[in-house]
């Protein structure tokens, strides 16, 4: 009997926090970038704010590549994340909600919402493990360009 064998690829990501002063520390990863998180927010966001950043992004450059695939013409796009934190320590994300905000022309809600769907359950692994988490949401509005709100 022929068994497919599957192999796993491992990736291993790499950040070095670096204690600047007060509350701040300086982010630098494996890729050579760099960004100052700090928790009083005077030299950069805070951790928090940044967790809701990278569920943007992830999210975002996921939707907008399968939208790209689509062929859908898409002109202006934007990720609206908004957390709802706990009052008590370690006042975790006890919702957050991800608002994506797609402008171009006839541009199809069921692309949209396939997209959301892929990218919540397949593609961005931000989405999926705060998923496991915590309340996740995510919603969409369509803006025919040309028109203003």
């Amino acid at each position: 009997v022929y068994k497919r064998q599957t192999t796993t690829r491992v990736t291993t990501v790499n950040v070095q926090a670096t204690y600047t002063a007060n509350m701040a520390f300086k982010i630098e990863t494996g890729t050579e970038h760099s960004v100052t998180l700090d928790g009083d927010h005077q030299a950069g966001a805070s951790p928090m704010e940044l967790l809701l950043a990278s569920l943007a992004g992830c999210s975002g450059m996921s939707v907008i590549s399968i939208l790209q695939r689509k062929k859908e013409d898409v002109t202006n796009y934007k990720v609206h994340v908004q957390g709802v934190r706990a009052g008590d320590h370690p006042k975790v994300f006890e919702e957050i909600t991800v608002e994506h905000i797609i402008t171009g022309h006839h541009i199809n809600p069921q692309s949209i919402e396939r997209a959301i769907e892929l990218a919540e359950t397949r593609y961005c692994g931000v989405s999926i493990m705060l998923g496991k988490a915590t309340n996740l949401k995510h919603s969409y509005h369509i803006i025919e360009a040309g028109q203003f709100l």
